[in-house]
């Protein structure tokens, strides 16, 4: 009973229209998984990273719970279809930066709500993340190359800003959501060549399509809640 009550309240505090969207986004992913024919893996991995965004985005440390459970699935899939940068990150980097994060957010959460405190980086923060972001991404693309990575630079790209995306929503910056935005994308493109290809996953590119309007979505959350507290 206890668990059923914990899962409630991580998922309070929903607007009237994200009441309808959010249920309806599971309900047709469900559909396109069964309809193309999915691994149902990647129908699970899929669910947990919706849960995972939501979640995330409304500043429930519950997020990092599924996020840990669709990283390992994820990981998984991405290693059979070689993509290794991805298989790198979740595995390497996602699922322990999530246990990190549980942690984190749990020092800084509003008393009333349980909503985590959100935050936004200096100026010079910002171009610092953003040039460091740049140069990593350069040398991550050269080194997944020579391991035959089929898509080196979109990988290395993925890689690089996945890991520092992550380290601002721990750090619960408002950036996050634009770094978010530009793997979602490149992510997205990833995932149409492997379906185009055969693979069996269709529903990582609604997942994907899903993502990059949640992170505008989201910014725009973020952004009006800041304002509200200053």
């Amino acid at each position: 009973m206890k668990l059923v009550e914990l899962v409630k309240k991580q998922f309070s505090g929903l607007g009237k229209y994200e009441k309808i969207f959010f249920p309806l986004i599971i309900i047709l992913t469900i559909a396109i998984s069964i309809l193309s024919n999915d691994r149902k893996l990647a129908t699970i991995s899929v669910l947990c990273s919706l849960c995972y965004t939501l979640l995330a985005g409304k500043g429930k440390i519950g997020c990092y719970f599924t996020g840990i459970l669709g990283s390992i699935i994820y990981s998984y899939l991405a290693f059979i279809n070689n993509l290794y940068g991805s298989f790198l990150l979740y595995l390497g980097f996602f699922v322990p930066s999530q246990i990190i994060g549980i942690f984190k957010w749990k020092k800084h959460l509003y008393k009333k709500t349980k909503d985590v405190i959100k935050t936004k980086l200096k100026n010079k923060e910002r171009i610092m993340y953003f040039v460091f972001c740049l140069s990593f991404s350069c040398i991550a693309s050269i080194l997944l190359k020579k391991t035959n990575d089929p898509t080196p630079y979109k990988d290395g790209f993925i890689l690089i800003f996945s890991i520092f995306g992550q380290i601002l929503t721990i750090k619960r910056c408002i950036e996050q959501w634009y770094f978010w935005f530009f793997v979602n994308l490149l992510s997205l493109i990833v995932w149409i060549n492997l379906v185009i290809q055969n693979q069996k996953a269709s529903a990582f590119i609604l997942m994907w399509f899903i993502y990059c309007i949640l992170a505008v979505y989201f910014y725009i959350c973020w952004k009006k809640e800041l304002k509200a507290s200053n």
